[in-house]
């Protein structure tokens, strides 16, 4: 025989009064999933974003691995496969010469993140200048 002390009582699932925080169950996952959007969109653009700087280093790299071959004296066929090779693959490289100086100029367009695809990306362009060197 059990004492009434010691009886347990049954287990009553209460409801929770208003304002309750535990009345919010689910909450975290509503927010979550209507954030997910938000966190998809900058994590494309920062990724975009290092495409962008990456093809903006590489133009000024070309340009100015160009110019110091021109400077040399070397033919402009030679020239331009030096700024190819270090150039984005797709890159337009102008060699121009005017009162002993050499001007290289290298520029692509980056393509916009896959989502948006379709539209222009922005043109990035590297430039470099040197004295022509005499023998």
């Amino acid at each position: 025989m059990t004492s009434p002390e010691m009886r347990r009582r049954p287990f009553t699932r209460r409801r929770p009064a208003r304002g309750d925080p535990c009345g919010q169950r689910g909450m975290v996952t509503a927010e979550l999933a209507a954030a997910l959007p938000a966190l998809a969109l900058v994590l494309i653009t920062a990724v975009w974003g290092l495409g962008l700087a990456s093809a903006q280093l590489r133009c000024t790299d070309a340009a100015r691995e160009a110019a110091r071959a021109a400077a040399r004296g070397e033919d402009p066929d030679t020239v331009r496969a030096l700024a190819q090779a270090v150039a984005p693959d797709d890159a337009v490289i102008d060699v121009r010469r005017a009162a002993g100086k050499v001007t290289i100029e290298v520029r692509t367009t980056v393509a916009a993140p896959i989502p948006f695809g379709s539209a222009a990306g922005p043109t990035v362009r590297g430039r470099a200048v040197a004295l022509e060197e005499r023998p």
